[in-house]
């Protein structure tokens, strides 16, 4: 009784089962099977027909956005490693005139290179162990990518390079030198890091060179010499003369021919 249930649910042909059981349509091997009261086709694996096993579920795959935060560090450049805190890169022509006039007695290095020098690489880690013993000393570093309009104007042009500052004095020694020749380095910081005290202002750069670089049209840079103040009549009537000795009188002896100056006192 079961079985002959089951043979009046298949129908072969159409899906609908409008064409009665037993009889064939036009599109053979499609076979159906009602499930739970409504229809659905499947691929059958026999006669190359379809098989409704039950009712279709709808998948509704949405593909869910993967959300990855990559972060990439960024990659230091080799004379960004390795600094200290008394070294700093120097920006633009009046930073570096001003960090040089406001440094009082203080020690200042200025470090020019190029990135692309093999030399300014090799020298760099020495610069930064020179710099960390001596922490009261301040270095200065300048780009020549970045500042080749300076470098030109300053009249620098081998790197690595170097120049000493300090005080009143200005500039007290210039230098190229590299790992080989370090006791270049050596022997100037030696000679000029003791501590001194400096009277007058701070000179910083000299005069030609701050012309230079007020002349140079790729710097945004201008400086006015500052006229010299004439004595006032105050100062000059402090001045002293030197007084002028007096003339003195010659004295003649009487009582003989020959007569005899002899000079007298006042």
């Amino acid at each position: 009784m079961a079985a002959a249930q089951a043979l009046a649910k298949v129908s072969v042909g159409s899906p609908g089962g409008s064409r009665g059981a037993g009889s064939f349509g036009r599109r053979r091997g499609a076979v159906s099977v009602r499930l739970g009261g409504s229809w659905s086709w499947r691929k059958s694996p026999f006669l190359g027909g379809r098989m409704a096993v039950g009712p279709r579920r709808s998948r509704n795959l949405v593909a869910s956005p993967v959300q990855m935060n990559l972060s990439f560090r960024k990659t230091m450049k080799w004379w960004e490693k390795g600094l200290q805190t008394n070294m700093r890169a120097i920006q633009t022509a009046r930073d570096l005139v001003e960090s040089l006039t406001n440094a009082g007695d203080r020690l200042i290095i200025v470090d020019f290179f190029s990135p692309g020098c093999a030399g300014c690489h090799a020298l760099h880690p020495k610069v930064c162990q020179f710099a960390e013993r001596n922490p009261d000393v301040q270095f200065l570093q300048v780009n020549f990518e970045e500042h080749k309009s300076m470098c030109h104007s300053l009249h620098v042009h081998v790197f690595p390079f170097f120049r000493f500052y300090r005080g009143a004095e200005g500039r007290l020694c210039s230098f190229s030198c590299t790992n080989a020749t370090i006791k270049k380095f050596k022997d100037a910081l030696a000679k000029h890091k003791p501590d001194r005290c400096s009277i007058g202002p701070t000179k910083g750069l000299e005069e030609p060179e701050l012309f230079a670089l007020a002349a140079n049209k790729d710097l945004q840079f201008t400086y006015t010499m500052e006229p010299e103040l004439a004595p006032s009549m105050e100062d000059a009537a402090e001045v002293i003369t030197p007084e002028r000795p007096t003339p003195t009188k010659p004295l003649v002896r009487q009582g003989s021919d020959d007569r005899t100056l002899v000079p007298t006192g006042r």
